[in-house]
This record gives C-alpha cells, structure tokens and sequence, in this order.
C-alpha cells in the first residue's frame, strides 16, 4: 500500500503478565505476538515499519531482525510520546501513518486495510478500530458527537461513571493524515491521572481543529489486546483454530480441530489426515497423503508425500516419501531419511542418514551414521557414537543384515550385503558380503537343576 508507513508500539512493560520476557515476545501459535502483528501489517502492503521498543529493547530487535527500523522510549511515558519517537524514521513519502499495538496478535489484514480506505473515502483527518465489548473494563472509551463522528477517546482512569458503562472501545489502532498526525501530536500535554502523553488526545485536538475523525468497527474476537496468561491463552486458541480452518480449506482432513495444534504459517499438503493431539511446529512443511498421530510432533521439519507417522516426534530432520515411523519413534535433529524408510517403536535416531527401503523396525539408536539402501537393522542395535570426548561414524553398507543387539562401536563400516550375528559388538570393519560374530561360546550344562537341588539338600 503506497504512501502509507507503520508505526508498531512494542515497549510495555507488561506487568500482568509477571514475566522477565517482554510482553510482545510472548508466544501464541509459535510466533511473538508482535510477530502476528507485523504479519497482518506486511499483508497490506506497506513495506516501511518502524518498531517502538523499550525496556527488554535488545530482546525485541534480536527477535524480530534487521528488517525493521526501531525507535527507542526509553521512559515509558505513553503512546503519544511513543509515536514522537518513532515519526521522524518514517520517509517523506508516508503521507498516511498506520499506528498498531504489538500486543493485539489477532488482528487481521482485511481489518487494517478497511480502516485505511475507510479514512481516505471520507476524506478524515484519521480513522479510529474500534470494537464492542461486552465487558469493556481496562479500555478507552469511544466519545461521539450528534454527527456519529468520533469526538473523542477518553481513558478508563480518567472516565466518569456514565462514561465507564459506554461499551465501544478504542482497540489502539489508527490510521492519520501525516500532516494532521505531527501537528496534534506535538502539543500534546501529560495532564492526565498517569502522567502521560496519551495519543489518544490527538482525536480531541484534531476535532478541535475542525477535522472529522472516523470509525471503523471490527469484531470484538480481532481487536483484543494480550494483557495476562489468561489472555494469551485465548488468543492461542483462536489463532490455531484459524490455522485447522486455513489448511481444511485447503484440502487437510483434521479429525479433531479442538485438538490439533497447528504453528501459523506450517505448510500441509492436500488429502493429508491429522488425528488428535498432534503438533506442527516451526517452520514445519508436510507433503500430500500423509497421515499424522494422533499423538506426533513435528518442529522445524520436512515430511515428503504418504508419510505415515503416529505417536512420535521429529525435529529438525527431512523424511522422505513414503516413510512410515512410529509408534514412539524419536527422530532427533539432522536426520534425513530417505525414501520408504521405516523406522518402527522404540527407535531413536540422531544426525543419521538413512537410504532408500532400509528398515530400523523397533528398540534401537542410532547416531552419528550413514545408513545404505535396503538395509535392515535389527532390534536393540545401538552404535557406540561417543567414546567421552568425540562423535564417531558408523557406515553401513547397501543391503546389509544388523542382526538384532548389535554393537556397532564406531568409527566402523559395515560393508554392502555384509552381515553381523545377533548380540556381536563390532569394533573392526566388515568387508562387504562378509559374516561377523563376535559373542562368547554357548556352554550347556545337563542336569544342573538336579544337581543344585540335590547340592541343597546336602547342607
């Protein structure tokens, strides 16, 4: 949207909420709550921000990168001086200013783009979100005038009682005329219970001046501000419940919304299937035909077409198509696992790869390896990665047979269709299409039950 800048307001201190962290680094649907804010921002179009940080300002700037301009309070002394701050980084192209809370995560781009083409049709000097609430405590309160125009916007700590029980609320997103905005702004004045400079003043003095002020309402769902864990528990509910609604659009069968939890943004392939209780975290890209849960959770991951994958957890790894993994599988960061792959109960894999068809069906680890294609591992085979101070590799070969509780000690190399007997520790490698044992002799003993018993009797 040409000609209009933002200004982000992220410098409360957020009390309520009894954190170390800054309020808007909170997270709801894996993202800060500014985050959803600048979202919902870049969806209009305006591509100059300017970030309002305060105390924890460090935190606020690391979080959100190098993409955005920041203006530093470093008082908290309202949102007037707030925007004093931030106006003089905005370019003299931005002939509109856009002013938005960094705690208001559920606001949308077709509110925001509402307000702005709302101001300019009626030609006023700004344009006010403001919502219904049934339960208005704790927010400005919308003054009219006979005209239905906004005449002012008066504050919960300086309402009178019959202003109090006025249930349209100032949600603290505006959009001004730029010249309008430096005018009012600048003579503002801390008269008020908080001592503060309230940009909430500026709809006073812009209808002083005889400049119409208007409004637009959004639902009461959209514009509420995250002020305690009991809020931001709410709006998490709501921003998943949007993300089930995008991706079901979109062709994801979800058996249970109430309890899918979906990060905001994760990708997910059509005539997939999520069963409850599953997670999709981060930066999370699913395929087509897949099947999840119930029970798994997904972070920072990649997931071919028709992978199957119940009651496990993958992080940070790749799976190829047609993998199935689970139930109680741990697939832990780095991993890459080829197509067909198998990867049953029990079974832990770390920094592995995995080729195409091999199986690694129950009760195992592996790390640290190179697996070939058309391998099979079996159960309770580890390899001995960590001698206390290094990681080592282990390679197994295509088509190789790990007979079950093997002890791959590393850095060793099974070779291509070699062989190793069940209950071997391996600490040489094996040539390809060779058998390695490596166990003590079996020694059978007849009749030792008899002769203990009868040994017992004798004492």
């Amino acid at each position: 949207m040409q000609g209009v800048g933002a200004i982000v307001l992220a410098a409360g201190q957020g009390k309520r909420m009894k954190s170390d962290l800054p309020k808007v680094l909170h997270r709801a649907a894996g993202v800060p709550l500014v985050g959803h804010v600048l979202n919902s921002v870049a969806g209009t179009g305006i591509t100059e921000v300017i970030v309002v940080v305060g105390q924890g300002a460090d935190l606020v700037r690391r979080a959100l990168g190098e993409g955005y301009k920041y203006a530093l309070q470093e008082e908290p002394r309202g949102t007037g001086d707030a925007v004093m701050k931030a106006l003089p980084l905005l370019s003299p192209e931005c002939r509109e200013v856009l002013v938005l809370c960094g705690d208001t995560p559920l606001l949308t781009t077709a509110s925001l783009v509402r307000l702005i083409e709302v101001r300019r049709e009626a030609g006023a000097a700004a344009a006010i979100l403001t919502s219904i609430f049934e339960d208005p405590r704790g927010y400005g309160r919308i003054l009219r005038g006979e005209d239905n125009l906004v005449r002012a916007i008066v504050e919960e700590s300086d309402a009178t009682g019959e202003q109090k029980e006025i249930r349209e609320i100032n949600t603290g997103t505006y959009v001004f005329d730029r010249e309008a905005l430096e005018r009012t702004v600048s003579r503002l004045q801390p008269d008020n219970r908080q001592g503060e400079y309230y940009l909430t003043d500026c709809i006073s003095l812009l209808r002083a001046d005889g400049l119409a002020v208007a409004a637009v309402s959004a639902p009461a769902e959209e514009t509420a501000g995250i002020n305690t864990r009991r809020e931001l528990a709410a709006a998490e509910r709501i921003l998943r419940r949007r993300e089930c609604e995008r991706l079901m659009e979109e062709g994801v069968t979800i058996l249970d919304p109430d309890t899918t939890y979906l990060d905001h943004g994760v990708k997910v392939g059509r005539d997939t299937v999520i069963y409850p209780f599953t997670f999709v975290e981060g930066a999370t890209t699913v395929g087509k035909g897949c099947v999840l849960g119930p029970g798994t959770r997904l972070i920072n991951s990649t997931l071919g077409d028709n992978v199957e994958i119940q009651q496990s957890l993958v992080v940070e790894s790749t799976v190829g198509d047609d993998c199935r993994i689970g139930p109680y599988a741990y697939i832990r960061p780095g991993s890459i696992l080829a197509e067909g792959v198998k990867v049953g109960d029990f079974v832990e894999l770390k920094k592995v790869k995995v080729g195409k068809g091999s199986k690694i069906p129950h009760l195992s680890y592996v790390g640290d390896a190179v697996i070939g294609s058309g391998v099979n591992i079996g159960a309770g085979t580890i390899t001995c990665n960590y001698d206390g101070l290094t990681k080592h590799e282990t390679r197994i070969g295509d088509g190789a047979f790990i007979g079950s509780n093997t002890n791959l000690v590393a850095p060793v190399t099974v070779g291509e269709n070699a062989v190793t007997g069940a209950g071997s520790t391996i600490t040489k490698d094996v040539p390809p299409g060779a058998l390695a044992v490596e166990r003590a002799r079996q020694v059978v003993v007849p009749d030792w039950a008899k002769k203990k018993a009868e040994k017992g009797k004798d004492k």
